[in-house]
């Protein structure tokens, strides 16, 4: 079995000598083609022995198992023309997959081709790519050990495409998305949608979920295959994410390159509306010319988080649950975001308010909330809940990321909720202009106890500064 760690360590270090990789996010997404090709591979040839007839869409001579497993196969320049070239008499493996189709499975076929319509071949060495390459091999994505190990790994690569990103809007740390997801509970049956899906982390949480509590029987298993859905726009993160629903063991993930703030608003009939929402929506985000127009004139803006909200709203079903990630300017400020918000208090009960320290989304230092509605009633009453970094640590950071053991307290409170000193309720009634950004009214402000000498010694002072200010007017007046 390899050392999965050490391996992804060892591309790391190779890529970083060859000239064509410049940064870390071509490096990734360098990356994250080599290993959607192996991964499908590897799934294929699991599929190839448990169905009957099964045929990759990928032509024989593309498969990874024809091209890469030799490790001393094809390299330097001679590999270099095999994934790159153009020619109309011999084109290259990037060439043949952007025009991939297939009448047998044409689903898996747009996968593919979406995948590397959307990435590039950044490796200017034949040479360094064919030591890629053999590294990967050393990791076999059947067998469970190595799947386990990997997923870790997987999640320390996200945290890099994180570091290498814009505000942390990739990654959700795996904490935040297992207590979002546990709390809104998805049930087998159930249609689960992240309309800004990123690496995929919810909608893996939302898989690994509902196996582990529904799913008993083969069918169960083919209905959850059924149920879940995704949406990205960024290619790196679209195909790490795709990935990322293979290795959960999704054969033809639902899961889709496109804007979602581009669906038309206006044509979100029943077909389209689901049952479950777990997102979080890039905050701060830059959204293409003219997209607020999609959107009824009263919600336009410029924020991608304001306009996702409105989105997920009218995608959901009447009676629908749904847990966001909000930055502090989402919750508060008047205007259109005033409006958005009296929008969900009214067509939703907001039942529930997270407050997360600032340091949660390390690096990016927003203040962040996870609210969780449910849709068809009015809000009445709005539990809040402070979440507070672990006694003694100061943040979190790469080192020390956020737990979630660190959640056991709120998992307890949920189903039996009491005030306390990090729990309070608000009836909506009292909110002012729909604003939600309430402080906790229990935080006690903490007394200093001076001694008498000290007491002494600051009136001192005071008196003096006052004396000298005194002293300057009258200057100032004569």
């Amino acid at each position: 079995m390899a050392n999965v760690g050490a391996v992804i360590s060892s591309i790391r270090n190779i890529m970083r000598q060859d000239r064509g990789i410049s940064g870390d996010a071509q490096r990734l997404e360098q990356l994250g083609w080599m290993l959607f090709l192996k991964i499908m591979d590897d799934k294929d040839q699991e599929l190839e022995i448990t169905k009957d007839d099964y045929v990759s869409v990928i032509p024989e001579k593309f498969q990874w198992r024809s091209w890469a497993t030799d490790a001393e196969g094809i390299t330097g320049d001679e590999l270099l023309e095999f994934i790159d070239s153009n020619a109309q008499d011999n084109k290259g493996l990037f060439a043949t997959l952007r025009e991939l189709t297939s009448i047998a499975n044409p689903k898996r076929a747009a996968i593919v081709k979406e995948v590397f319509e959307g990435s590039n071949n950044y490796m200017k060495s034949g040479y360094e790519m064919r030591k890629v390459i053999n590294k990967l091999n050393e990791v076999d994505f059947n067998n469970s050990e190595d799947k386990h190990i990997f997923g870790d790994i997987y999640e320390s690569i996200l945290v890099e495409l994180r570091d290498a990103g814009n505000k942390g809007e990739y990654y959700t740390p795996r904490a935040v998305t297992q207590l979002m997801t546990q709390m809104i509970n998805p049930k087998l049956g159930e249609k689960v949608l992240d309309p800004a899906a990123g690496t995929g982390g919810f909608l893996t949480a939302a898989i690994d979920h509902v196996r582990e509590n529904y799913v008993h029987t083969v069918e169960d298993e083919h209905q959850l295959q059924k149920s879940i859905t995704g949406w990205e726009f960024k290619p790196v993160a679209y195909v790490l994410g795709l990935t990322n629903l293979i290795l959960h063991e999704m054969d033809i993930p639902d899961y889709h390159y496109m804007d979602s703030l581009k669906k038309e608003y206006n044509s979100i009939g029943a077909k389209d509306r689901v049952d479950v929402i777990l997102a979080n929506p890039p905050f701060g985000a830059s959204i293409a010319d003219g997209v607020e127009t999609n959107f009824p004139a009263t919600f336009r803006c410029k924020e991608s988080a304001d306009l996702f909200v409105i989105l997920m709203l009218q995608l959901l079903k009447p009676k629908g649950r749904w847990a966001i990630v909000l930055p502090d300017g989402s919750i508060t400020g008047d205007g259109v975001k005033a409006r958005i918000r009296q929008k969900l208090l009214t067509d939703c009960n907001l039942n529930t308010i997270i407050r997360l320290p600032q340091s949660t989304f390390f690096p990016a230092t927003v203040s962040t909330n996870l609210l969780f509605f449910e849709k068809g009633s009015k809000t009445k009453d709005i539990w809040y809940y402070e979440h507070k970094l672990p006694e003694g640590q100061k943040s979190y950071s790469k080192t020390k990321p956020i737990q979630f053991s660190e959640f056991r307290p709120i998992i307890d409170w949920w189903n039996n909720r009491k005030e306390s000193d990090v729990a309070w309720k608000v009836n909506v009634n009292d909110l002012k202009g729909w604003d939600l950004d309430i402080k906790n009214p229990n935080t006690q402000i903490e007394e200093i106890a001076y001694s008498s000498e000290e007491t002494l010694i600051a009136l001192k002072s005071s008196f003096e500064t006052s004396k000298n200010i005194i002293s300057e007017l009258e200057t100032l007046l004569k």
